[in-house]
């Protein structure tokens, strides 16, 4: 009797049966390879980023402060700040951030070889070509107010801004410690005491601008000196946890003559690196200064900084998931399992992708909420609440963009994201800006289009390259890397 329904054929169930193997394949691999890899990130990136937030958190509080002093002393600031980006970490290759870069790569492959000796060595060296660097980004800050009016800033913000940069020279020399020994610790995956170091640091930052912005009468220079005694504070921090803790004992090393050995060898990778990250925060110094030459400059220079605040706060987030994947990405490659490493990329991307959506609505629907933290000038606080809508696009491109400038470091193809960053930035984004800005009388908004614009190419461009990477390829690469300095390292030995 016909009941309705058939019995399922023979030549049917070994199908079923593939797509439940299929199934239960897709399964397994998320239990055992996709799931582990989202803890392992989630690890790193989340003290990460509590580290670069708070590390952030110390420039954002000493803006506060300063701009309660009122509007030319917070555009005197900003400006002054953007400068200090500009020559203390983007335009002299190579600077702090560079060679910070460049340690992400050697110290990362070294430790993903079990080559633990030469992560103190990479760290000296590092510190050596910091702190001579150091030298001149400081004869430039001390001439900060005559470079600012010889470009034809406003003769009364460059005043303000070189009082600012003056206080800011004692701080330079600790930020080259400062950040040789975060990338030491960040490879090593050893954040958490980063966390902690920059919570004791920020925690008496609050103190110290209380005291020297608001109480002892130096207001603009007491905003700077706070900054530069609490970059003290956390690069000692990490040196005294770097050197006393049984954790580093393997990684640590006495002070070495092999220091000052293969230098031209560690700028080889170190330039690009300094140029890749160099080019893109310049921009955003270059775009600051260009605010200051818009009409009504004190106004637009404002709203401008604020915007970029609030930016560079959310902007934390994405930038401790590109930490943590260079580490990833290095760790692997140094250890020899590119699939590993592609592994990686893949979940840092999803990772990415969700946490822009997420915080892009956040900024959105806090738009009359965040300007007020700066400012309390009704017309200000309206500005930067629509430039909200701009920043929340440029967020999520800026993050995806920020998490392949970090497998770009973890690889060591810091070159080919120099020219990608120069091709997107100074070719495309500034001039659009600068057009939007002055031709079509867009303002404020026209200047952060075109930055929105050159992360979008910078992103395309990164993803391309990302995508044509082989990945054995790379890992070869990295264990030629790592042999050249063994070899260098036995031939100076024997010498």
């Amino acid at each position: 009797m016909n009941t309705g329904t058939q019995e399922p054929s023979l030549d049917e169930l070994p199908e079923a049966s593939e797509q439940n193997d299929r199934f239960e394949s897709r399964t397994g691999f998320m239990k055992q390879e996709v799931l582990p890899e989202i803890r392992r990130q989630l690890v790193l990136a989340g003290p990460l980023v509590c580290v670069y937030f708070l590390s952030y958190l110390r420039q954002v509080i000493s803006i506060a402060y300063v701009g309660h002093l009122g509007e030319l002393a917070l555009a005197g600031a900003t400006i002054a700040t953007a400068f200090a980006l500009m020559f203390a970490q983007t335009l002299l290759p190579p600077m702090q951030k560079g060679i910070g870069s460049a340690l992400e790569t050697f110290c990362g492959q070294a430790y993903g070889a079990k080559q633990y000796h030469m992560l103190g060595i990479h760290l000296q060296r590092g510190i050596v070509v910091l702190l001579v660097i150091s030298i001149p980004i400081s004869i430039l800050l001390a001439n900060a107010a005559r470079i600012l009016k010889f470009s034809r800033q406003d003769p009364q913000i460059s005043d303000e801004a070189g009082r600012y940069a003056r206080f800011l020279i004692p701080g330079i020399f600790s930020i080259a410690l400062q950040e040789c020994h975060v990338r030491f610790l960040q490879t090593q995956k050893k954040v958490v005491p980063m966390m902690i170091s920059s919570g004791i640091t920020t925690s008496l930052h609050v103190l110290l601008c209380w005291v020297l912005v608001l109480k002892s009468g130096l207001g603009l220079e007491g905003a700077a000196l706070a900054s530069s005694i609490s970059n003290w504070i956390n690069a000692l921090l990490l040196i005294a946890y770097s050197w006393l803790s049984p954790s580093c004992k393997e990684t640590r090393a006495e002070f070495s003559r092999e220091a000052f050995h293969r230098i031209p060898g560690f700028l080889k990778l170190a330039i690009p690196s300094a140029v890749m990250l160099g080019l893109e925060t310049w921009s955003f110094a270059i775009i600051t200064l260009v605010s200051g030459l818009l009409p009504n400059p004190k106004f637009e220079s404002s709203v401008f900084s604020i915007s970029c605040n609030i930016y560079l706060v959310a902007y934390m987030i994405p930038l401790g998931l590109g930490g943590a994947i260079s580490t990833r990405v290095s760790n692997e490659l140094g250890a020899g399992r590119p699939q590993a490493a592609l592994l990686a990329v893949r979940v840092v991307v999803t990772l990415v992708m969700i946490e822009g959506m997420i915080v892009a609505v956040v900024l959105i629907s806090g738009r009359k909420i965040w300007p007020r933290i700066y400012s309390k000038e009704n017309r200000v606080v309206e500005h930067v609440g629509k430039m909200l809508f701009l920043l929340a696009v440029s967020h999520f491109i800026d993050g995806i963009q920020s998490v392949l400038s970090g497998i770009c470091r973890g690889s060591g193809w810091q070159r080919i994201g120099a020219f990608a960053n120069l091709g997107a930035y100074y070719i495309i984004g500034i001039p659009t800006a600068v057009v939007l800005a002055f031709v079509f009388h867009t303002g404020g908004k026209g200047l952060w289009i075109g930055i929105m614009i050159a992360l979008f190419v910078q992103s395309t461009l990164l993803a391309i390259v990302t995508l044509c990477t082989d990945w054995d390829n790379q890992a070869k690469k990295a264990k030629d890397r790592i042999q050249d300095t063994m070899v260098q390292k036995d031939t100076d030995a024997s010498a």
